[in-house]
């Protein structure tokens, strides 16, 4: 996964193809409506993964040069918290503590204060690290590391490497399962894995029919589906028993990330292609459905959701017209913002 480096706002159609569940808007589900209430601005630089650490209520994003911070409740931000070399997630861990970062450049796994930003540990993942989570059942972080098809096991309390699981393939996102596994999506092969990080192997691999690329991934409905975001502009939602795609819905360009609030029954896909974040309703597991189009701003590819209040917050900025052969333009400098995305009703 490369460092996001993303775009204008401009509004968008979703296009449908015969057979997908269409986008539906607001009305169409009164319970659901968001929109952009504010724009909190921050240093030029590219962005990746973000997350909310409700704690200290503190956003963190992992920037191409540094790891950004706000302080959600005055919106003070501090720009430049720790180095990054091509950050790509942070995670925030220990009580909100400490940070943990991948730096894809470096090729390590970085324990940081959150306090004051020293760096505390650094391990050799492997090649490419990007994106990681914390496994509750091991206790490990999992870092995908995307230039090498493999899944570093880091020991955080020792902030050690405690082994690898050799998979293969372009490792996008992945998601615990809460039994001491994960599913991961394997992006140049259209296909979700499942690995066994007690056992430090592989035990299974689900086809995704009609999805291309597959990128954000999230495990909901009590652990029995996941969905799955594709660059051909649908989500699949997959029954995690069978491994049967049950929907294929219709999103937007360029998504990056499937963001969960459990506690409002709901998921969002930000589609930074089409400046559009995509509201789906979970609450029934046989009926997951797009419940909202939101409109956000093209470049809004990856978020992070505050559990307190169901807020919703999206690093963009501004991009100049691609150069030719590039899939995106740079930033325009002054641009970044991270959009709040809140419910309106």
């Amino acid at each position: 996964m490369l460092t996001r480096n993303l775009v204008t706002a401009v509004l968008a159609v979703c296009l449908v193809a015969p057979g997908v569940g269409a986008a539906k808007g607001s009305a169409s589900i009164g319970a659901v409506s968001y929109s952009v209430v504010d724009r909190i601005p921050a240093a030029d630089g590219g962005w990746d993964f973000a997350a909310v650490d409700a704690d200290s209520g503190k956003l963190y994003v992992a920037r191409s040069n540094a790891i950004t911070a706000v302080d959600l409740a005055s919106r003070n931000v501090t720009d430049h918290l720790a180095d990054a070399h091509r950050g790509h997630q942070v995670l925030s861990i220990e009580g909100g503590k400490t940070l943990f970062e991948t730096d894809g450049e470096t090729g390590l796994g970085r324990f940081i204060s959150a306090t004051d930003g020293s760096v505390l540990a650094e391990v050799a993942t492997g090649t490419k690290p990007d994106a990681a989570f914390l496994d509750p059942k091991t206790g490990l972080i999992a870092v995908m590391n995307a230039g090498d098809g493999t899944v570093a096991l880091l020991d955080p309390a020792k902030r050690s490497l405690a082994g690898k699981i050799d998979v293969g393939g372009g490792l996008e996102f992945a998601v615990a399962d809460g039994k001491g596994g994960a599913f991961i999506n394997i992006e140049d092969a259209n296909t979700i894995v499942h690995v066994d990080l007690v056992g430090r192997r592989k035990t299974g691999t689900i086809a995704l029919p009609g999805c291309e690329g597959p990128t954000g991934l999230a495990l909901v409905a009590n652990g029995t589906r996941l969905i799955s975001a594709c660059a051909n502009e649908v989500a699949l939602v997959i029954d995690t028993a069978t491994g049967k795609t049950l929907e294929t819905l219709a999103i937007g360009r360029d998504p990056d990330a499937v963001l969960v609030d459990e506690a409002r029954g709901l998921a969002f896909i930000p589609c930074g292609g089409s400046g559009t974040l995509i509201a789906l309703a979970i609450g029934d597991a046989d009926h997951i459905h797009v419940a909202q189009t939101i409109q956000t701003q093209v470049g809004a590819k990856t978020g992070a959701i505050d559990p307190r209040n169901g807020r919703i917050y999206l690093p963009t900025a501004t991009l100049a017209p691609p150069e030719p052969g590039a899939k995106r333009g740079k930033p325009v400098p002054g641009s970044f913002v991270v959009l709040v995305v809140a419910p309106t009703a």
